[in-house]
């Protein structure tokens, strides 16, 4: 399947920065907007095919100024984020990749961490996920191997939703071999990257945080 069929962003409320990494990341994607995640569309200078929510938080401006994108309006007592309404729109319309732009830091930590621990819920279910901030990446790390291509000399983390079996770390200052991490250990926190990382696991379910602009390792 084409990208621009089988991979979507969701734009999301969070922050994010325009950097050539998420510029490179979002190229050819499709786009759903949700609500105040369209103000990422005015900086990316796209025009989403979908925008939905219950359009709390969207300025009177923002709204004037994609007067044709379709919109799929929530009622605010909803049981499911404008985030989740998105994703299951993307998914719906074929999407198999999902980038969730905006899906780190802002103002709402849980809004941060639900994103990250429905991001490790799709991967489950055969998604391919990649969180992003503009400045920072998450990807699930779930049973078997995943590279990441990092700037040698860049800062990641690998953070456990449960305990890790046979966890590899190869191609890192402080590589890892057949390790058992313990739920809630911070032993994989603040490593470095010589390159592309490769990460393997037996079993488990995790998130690997990674800054590629912070280069404080080197």
């Amino acid at each position: 399947m084409p990208m621009s069929q089988s991979t979507c962003t969701i734009l999301l409320g969070g922050e994010l920065s325009l950097t050539e990494r998420l510029r490179q990341a979002v190229g050819g994607s499709r786009f759903i907007a949700a609500d105040g995640g369209m103000r990422h569309a005015l900086a990316l200078g796209i025009t989403p095919e979908l925008w939905v929510g219950d359009f709390d938080s969207t300025p009177a401006d923002l709204e004037g100024a994609f007067p044709d994108v379709p919109r799929q309006p929530y009622p605010a007592a909803k049981a499911a984020t404008d985030g989740e309404i998105a994703v299951s729109e993307a998914i719906a319309r074929g999407a198999r990749r999902l980038i969730l732009a905006g899906a780190l830091g802002g103002e709402r930590s849980d809004h941060a961490l639900q994103h990250l621990l429905s991001a490790v819920g799709l991967a489950e279910q055969g998604f391919d996920l990649l969180l992003t901030s503009g400045k920072e990446e998450a990807v699930p790390l779930l049973a078997g191997t995943i590279e990441l291509d990092l700037p040698k000399g860049s800062l990641f983390s690998v953070l456990g939703f449960s305990d890790l079996i046979g966890l590899c770390i190869d191609n890192a200052r402080y590589p890892l071999a057949d390790f058992h991490l313990p739920f809630g250990s911070s032993r994989t926190i603040s490593n470095v990257a010589e390159g592309k990382v490769r990460f393997s696991l037996a079993s488990g379910r995790a998130i690997v945080l990674a800054r590629p602009y912070d280069l404080s390792g080197v």
